[in-house]
């Protein structure tokens, strides 16, 4: 029972509960800054009832894994590696939500708007997707954060599979939007999640 207020826990539970306020914190206060705040609602913290099932059992094997294989915990390499994916996957995020600014949405567009313009510079230089990559970056992440070698490879694939059903459906209508722009565009920049072009 030591094991769970020991050093090991506290630390790797504190960095992940504090990863997880920041990230939906941060998310909604840009989506304010954005879009105002009678644009804005609790969808823009992005939590859903899967999302908070899937946050739940990665704490739950944690609690588990901790109780009866302390040592599992204890290799620091591995969940300093998984904090600097949580940084790098929040920065990229971020990025990318600054740079599209208003055209940034939580929801895919499928009408085109007059202010809806195509996003090809600062971050979207290097990457199509960066909300998405950073997300997928930071979601694995915090898993590898708690060394929950189950959560890892779950949030990998449940994360992996819904990006890349969701890239094609958002491309088709941003090809509608900005024809052979988007088209070159997606032929010179990569999408952000691996083995989706």
């Amino acid at each position: 029972m030591a094991e769970l207020f020991g050093y090991t826990a506290c630390r790797q539970l504190l960095q992940m509960f504090i990863s997880i306020i920041f990230f939906h914190v941060s998310e909604y206060i840009l989506a304010l800054v954005f879009h105002g705040k009678s644009n804005v609602s609790f969808k823009s913290l992005l939590i859903s009832k899967h999302y908070v099932l899937a946050m739940f059992c990665s704490l739950i094997e944690y609690l588990i894994e901790i109780y009866f294989f302390p040592g599992l915990k204890e290799y620091w390499w591995i969940s300093n590696f998984g904090l600097a994916m949580v940084v790098l996957g929040e920065i990229i995020r971020k990025l990318a939500i600054v740079t599209a600014g208003q055209a940034f949405t939580h929801l895919i567009k499928v009408y085109h708007e007059e202010n809806h313009q195509l996003v090809t510079n600062g971050i979207y230089r290097f990457v199509r997707h960066p909300g998405y990559c950073g997300f997928f970056i930071w979601s694995v992440g915090t898993q590898i954060m708690l060394c929950n070698p189950v959560s890892t490879i779950a949030f990998t694939v449940v994360v992996w599979k819904f990006f890349s059903g969701r890239i094609p459906y958002e491309e088709f209508f941003l090809k509608q939007f900005f024809g052979s722009d988007y088209e070159d565009y997606m032929r010179k920049v990569p999408s952000g999640i691996p083995l989706v072009r």
